[in-house]
């Protein structure tokens, strides 16, 4: 029988050290064993092992200390640590320094195959995330834009050309499909990159706001005016700016906006001096341009001066293949900010992703990967963490619920399911409990205690 898994096992009792050997042979992987903490080195630095089991009171040497110089040897080693019922708290600590588990005396050796197995699955699983982000990175990503669909592809290739040039440029699609990133790709590979990119939503604020928002004002020119203000225009000298929804923009604005891409120049509200500036504008909306034209709206001429060249995102529903890159993409940021070791999706998870018809594009995505990242209880996204969730209903442009609420239900149900001890509680997070303290005293979660540490 071909042997499974080449493990050290190091305690200074021989009945430990026997019983886990014979039982771990039995089943197929390859023991190897130490009476004390520098027999175990020697033997690392030989053989090379993939996990060790150390105790953790040794003399001479404790298991901390072992799986310390372990890992200075063996950089890639697992650690399960082997512990007394009254030692649980510095098994505990070892796992924050990097033990993957502990073992409690006494134990059955069936325990140490099970963690042995699970662990192993989950290095695999580490290292096929690993290998499929590096693939991400190298063939699939550019500018922060994750996609190998054609669709997408021709998208980066309009992006690397318009992007040599100084037209404006129109980014159109449906709401949630990236069009402030692409924006942000056009810029980032022009000549401007090293000046300012400056966003503004002509949605987000009233057409007098705006209007001062975009051209700045002078002192005075109205009530609350008291000093001189210089607009995005000009903040945005020698870069870009990016005007998100367009097709909100106001009739009077429109005017001004076609002034200054025809004579790159314009008054701040309230002044006289007109204000020359070199901007590139790009601008994006998920409007039908050509209905808001035939509906007197917006303005033909500047529709023509705002789409010298138009990029179509396409939605999500149609660049399917892109779905688990972008979740893979999604869940490395988000496992890295919630301190959980996530390696990656289930079949079934990944079935489910494919199978939704995600009517808010990458934005919802998003949002419903952080969810899952943050409900998951295993070392994989099962379908359950993202079935559970509500996800943004067809027409919605929000997410369901707000994410914080979830994250503090979450925590709040499990620290009832185990009665107050932040220890389980953060096992079954899959957190540390450092991470925890910190979220209960975040969310100020009135939390019954009992003994954490049993």
């Amino acid at each position: 029988m071909k042997k499974k898994t080449k493990v050290l096992v190091a305690d200074d009792e021989a009945i430990v050290r026997e019983s886990l050997r014979d039982w771990l042979d039995d089943v197929g992987h390859q023991v190897l064993t130490a009476e004390n903490g520098p027999q175990a080195l020697e033997i690392i630095r030989k053989e090379k092992p993939a996990v060790l089991i150390t105790d953790l009171v040794m003399p001479g040497m404790d298991g901390i200390e072992v799986m310390k110089k372990a890992r200075e040897l063996l950089p890639g080693i697992e650690v399960i640590i082997i512990t007394a019922y009254g030692s649980i708290p510095t098994a505990i600590n070892a796992i924050r320094e990097g033990a993957y588990d502990y073992i409690e005396k006494p134990f059955c050796p069936e325990r140490a195959e099970i963690l042995i197995e699970k662990l192993m699955e989950h290095r695999r699983l580490r290292e096929e995330n690993i290998a499929l982000h590096q693939k991400l990175e190298e063939r699939y990503r550019f500018e922060n834009i994750v996609a190998k669909s054609s669709r997408m592809q021709q998208v980066i290739e309009v992006i690397k050309m318009v992007a040599k040039s100084n037209a404006t440029v129109l980014i159109t699609g449906d709401t949630g499909t990236g069009k402030e990133l692409v924006a942000r790709a056009v810029h980032s590979q022009s000549y401007r990159r090293d000046r300012p990119f400056v966003a503004v939503s002509c949605a987000a604020l009233p057409e007098s706001l705006l209007e001062s928002e975009l051209f700045g004002h002078e002192k005075g020119s109205f009530t609350g005016a008291y000093a001189q203000k210089k607009g995005k225009f000009e903040a945005a000298d020698g870069g870009t700016l990016f005007l998100d929804e367009i097709g909100e923009m106001s009739a009077n604005i429109q005017v001004h906006l076609l002034r200054v891409l025809e004579e790159k120049e314009f008054n701040r509200v309230g002044g006289n001096e007109p204000v020359k500036v070199d901007v590139r504008v790009i601008s994006a909306t998920n409007v039908d341009m050509k209905e808001a034209i035939a509906q007197g709206k917006f303005r033909e001429d500047l529709y023509y001066r705002l789409n010298v060249v138009n990029i179509e995102l396409p939605p999500l529903r149609e660049r399917t293949e892109d779905i688990p890159l972008l979740a893979e993409h999604f869940l490395k940021g988000f496992a890295l900010e919630n301190q959980k070791e996530i390696a990656g999706f289930s079949p079934e998870a990944t079935d489910f992703l494919l199978k939704h018809d995600w009517p808010g594009n990458v934005r919802e995505l998003e949002n419903a990967i952080e969810r899952a990242v943050i409900l998951a209880q295993n070392s994989v996204i099962e379908a359950a963490d993202l079935s559970q969730q509500e996800l943004m209903p067809a027409g919605s442009t929000s997410p369901a619920k707000n994410l914080k609420q979830v994250e503090e239900k979450h925590i709040q149900d499990v620290l009832a399911k185990a009665r107050g001890n932040y220890t389980e509680a953060a096992r079954i997070l899959g957190i540390s409990r450092m991470t925890l303290y910190n979220k209960i005293k975040a969310y100020r979660l009135n939390v019954k205690k009992i003994d954490n540490k049993r």
